[in-house]
């Protein structure tokens, strides 16, 4: 059974940082692309970034330049290195795998 937890949310002030965190277990993670979404409230889930089991990286045109997406197989871990927070990125994030979804991390850019 492919489980996803994520972590590394938080309050932040715009213009700060933070990194998510997802560790995957039950499957072999170097095999597969994994996939970071948010979710602000009350609007639809979208997608954020990509990475695939190659490590080629794919991020949404409203957060280039400020996301990073990257991975570390051996920890079974995927991450989202965020800078340059705004208000507007105030979600709660998932990472998926497959049709699988973590419980979602929040984050919340204010002053």
């Amino acid at each position: 059974q492919v489980q996803l937890v994520e972590s590394g949310g938080g309050l932040v002030q715009p213009g700060g940082s933070l990194r998510l965190s997802c560790v995957i277990s039950g499957i072999d993670f170097s095999r597969y692309a994994i996939e970071w979404y948010r979710q602000p409230t009350r609007k639809a889930r979208e997608w954020v970034a990509g990475i695939s089991n190659s490590g080629r990286a794919n991020v949404a045109e409203p957060v280039k330049g400020r996301f990073t997406i990257s991975r570390d197989n051996a920890k079974n871990t995927g991450y989202l290195q965020m800078n340059s927070l705004q208000p507007e990125d105030t979600a709660v994030y998932y990472c998926n795998l497959l049709a699988s979804w973590g419980q979602g991390t929040q984050v919340t850019v204010s002053s």
